[in-house]
């Protein structure tokens, strides 16, 4: 590789996110992808709601709560993150000697870009009295804010480690904070952010699709508004909702979440039919477009050059450690 071309890359990333260098189409990227495992010690852990082939070639895919887990144990060099940029966040706060990057450094998120942390600053000063208590789909700056992380998968019961009279703040998804409250018997006081994804869903579209396949199970994210959640027949994180559908006798779902998931769910139980939820606009599927700006060639492209790479300002990376390893610590104990 020429030095000027991939300095003009590098001098690209700031508009682009990515580095813009062609990648030779005869390339087999998957071998090549597994060669610079090999040579740079690297891991590759993807979401759920990536695109199929960086799936396929990661070495572990979860959701949120298991690749924060994996990301703590992982002895590799570099950590290659396939997702979005507060889990790369993530990564490198758990693991700060080891060089993280993520194939496109502008993948980000509506939920986490509906908490500005100055903002959320003054919400919380407001109520000196309250817990603040945050998804994890959030920046280190909301997480350094924070008392305790928590995911989809283990929210009720680290919400329910807090006695009852203890008053907490909820931040920033108000959709599952309405839902941990509801399952609880809490009344959380809650941030009034949400994701893209799980606002878009048409129930008039749901709800046409089940009359016409009236076998179909609704499954939902807790992330989803509270009408839908009300419709469905399972809700839970994504871990839980591959796990239903593996484990459910029924053979066809209606999925209301993002379609990334639909991947796994068709290896899991190729026999099982898997319906995406439609959304409210004119497209038939439900994808997170910062999801899918990473690509396999993104993906090679970060792993030889090694970048975009995460940069973290210690004081925040020490704040915003202390909620993730209490959640780490109490989903643990709960055997989560």
């Amino acid at each position: 590789m020429n030095s000027g071309i991939l300095e003009t890359a590098k001098s690209d990333l700031d508009r682009n996110g990515f580095l813009d260098i062609a990648v030779d189409p005869k390339l087999d990227l998957f071998v090549e992808i597994e060669k610079l495992k090999k040579e740079k010690n690297a891991v590759i852990l993807a979401h759920y709601y990536q695109e199929p082939d960086i799936q396929d070639i990661a070495d572990y895919i979860g959701d949120s709560l298991g690749l924060a887990q994996e990301a703590q144990k992982t002895n590799a060099d570099m950590i290659v993150f396939a997702g979005v940029h507060f889990m790369a966040e993530t990564a490198k706060i758990l693991n700060p000697t080891k060089k993280v990057v993520i194939p496109d450094f502008k993948a980000g998120c509506s939920l986490s870009d509906s908490c500005p942390p100055p903002l959320f600053q003054k919400f919380k000063e407001q109520h000196p009295d309250h817990v603040v208590v945050s998804y994890i789909n959030c920046s280190a700056g909301i997480k350094a804010l924070s008392d305790v992380i928590v995911t989809s998968s283990n929210a009720r019961v680290i919400v329910e480690s807090f006695p009852k009279d203890q008053k907490i703040i909820f931040a920033p998804d108000k959709n599952l904070g309405a839902y941990i409250n509801k399952v609880t018997g809490r009344d959380m006081l809650l941030w009034n952010g949400a994701c893209m994804v799980h606002e878009i869903f048409s129930l008039e579209k749901i709800t046409r699709l089940k009359h016409q396949h009236p076998e179909a199970k609704l499954i939902a994210h807790p992330e989803c508004e509270e009408p839908l959640l009300r419709m469905a027949d399972y809700i839970g994180s994504t871990t839980g909702l591959l796990k239903y559908t593996r484990e459910d006798d029924a053979t066809a779902y209606i999925v209301a979440t993002e379609t990334g998931i639909l991947h796994q769910m068709e290896k899991a139980s190729p026999e099982k039919t898997f319906i995406p939820a439609p959304p409210d606009n004119s497209c038939a599927c439900n994808d997170c477009p910062h999801m899918k700006r990473n690509t396999l060639e993104k993906l090679y492209l970060c792993m030889k050059y090694e970048m975009p790479d995460i940069i973290m300002d210690e004081t925040l990376r020490l704040a915003a450690k202390k909620p993730i390893d209490r959640m780490l610590e109490i989903s643990a104990a709960a055997g989560l």
